[in-house]
């Protein structure tokens, strides 16, 4: 199956998102400070986004489980 994935970058906020659909929806918690996934009205994961992704600290992978609480 093809699916189109977006990918903005704010150098300037050290800010990834990544959405992989283009519909309403919110940000809500993870269980990785840096890190939000966005939900549609369902539940359903469309997306991620990561603050401070530059960073020298961040010598390690950024890891977190997404939850699709609608599946």
């Amino acid at each position: 199956m093809d699916k189109d994935v977006t990918v903005w970058y704010d150098r300037e906020g050290d800010y990834l998102e990544v959405l992989f659909e283009e519909k309403a929806g919110y940000f809500r918690e993870t269980d990785n400070d840096a890190v939000m996934e966005k939900v549609d009205q369902d539940g359903h994961v469309i997306g991620f986004s990561i603050l401070n992704v530059s960073e020298p600290e961040a010598a390690a992978p950024v890891s977190v489980t997404l939850r699709d609480v609608a599946a």
